[in-house]
């Protein structure tokens, strides 16, 4: 995104979490009431307008007229927000119609980046529909381990990553692989992201998602592989020094792989500190044939 839709997306991602906390006071409670406010607070509700905001990238997505129309630069913002109001009031619960509104009324670069600001807003209403239950840490984890579980199968990930796939394919393959096996906000969210517009890499796509669930507890994520599975005295013990060389807390995403034969490979945002006898090897060899 360029630095207006940026700048949009900041904007309608406040009101996203305006619209889901309570209110703080009496006074509040009362200005709700006098002005009709809405507001999605509970699990349920805040599962519902994540999935109204995909639908509405979904269709968005399909109609370029329609995304034009309500990002028009030409178009007053209130006249966009009563288009969509138009089109949506019907459809959609308050809040969700308001977030449509919210989003409308930005100043956006090109009108795809509509269809991507209502995705990144399902994504954080499904986490704090995730974070209302409680759930925040095993939806991450859950995330984690079934992009592993893509990564791992060349002839799934295929499947998930093909863009010519139907999405009631993919939904059906996802709801056999996921169903009573995850919290629902991580079916939600792998259903709707690996479903929805631009998915790309499916194993990439999956781990974005359990990146965004990592900076909603406040942390980094590590990628640690390891020959071996760690102890959790040594998975501590590597919290704490990742944490000193980073400043911030890390939380660890652990993989086995033998194939490293010993040592660690650890991964921080684009950072690599690869301390593996593998790595070592690679370099030794390297040299003898330099």
């Amino acid at each position: 995104m360029e630095a207006s839709s940026r700048e949009s997306l900041v904007r309608v991602r406040e009101r996203l979490a305006e619209l889901t906390r309570g209110p703080s006071g009496l006074l509040e409670r009362t200005k709700d009431r006098l002005t009709g406010q809405p507001r999605a607070t509970t699990p349920d509700e805040l599962a519902a307008v994540a999935d109204e905001l995909f639908a509405v990238a979904r269709l968005l997505d399909g109609q370029i007229s329609l995304r034009r129309s309500l990002s028009d630069p030409a178009g007053k913002p209130d006249e966009r927000a009563g288009l969509a109001n138009r089109l949506f009031a019907s459809r959609l619960s308050p809040a969700a119609l308001d977030l449509v509104e919210t989003v409308t009324r930005q100043r956006w670069s090109r009108p795809p980046d509509l269809v991507e600001a209502f995705m990144a807003l399902g994504i954080e209403a499904a986490l704090d529909a995730a974070d209302a239950r409680g759930e925040l840490e095993s939806v991450e984890d859950e995330l984690f381990r079934f992009g592993r579980i893509v990564g791992g199968d060349r002839a799934l990930a295929r499947i998930l990553s093909d863009r010519s796939a139907s999405a009631e394919g993919k939904s059906a393959l996802l709801d056999s692989l996921l169903s009573r096996k995850v919290s629902p906000v991580t079916a939600q969210l792998v259903r709707n992201v690996l479903t929805g517009p631009h998915a790309g890499h499916a194993e990439n796509a999956i781990e974005r998602l359990s990146e965004v669930a990592s900076r909603r507890r406040g942390q980094s994520v590590a990628r640690v592989t390891t020959a071996v599975p760690l102890t959790a005295a040594q998975e501590q013990r590597l919290t704490e020094v990742l944490g000193r060389i980073y400043g911030r807390t890390i939380g660890l995403q652990v993989t086995v792989d033998p194939g490293v034969l010993g040592g660690l490979v650890v991964q921080v945002g684009d950072e690599v500190i690869d301390g593996s006898i593998a790595h070592r090897l690679e370099a030794a060899g390297r040299r003898l044939v330099g």
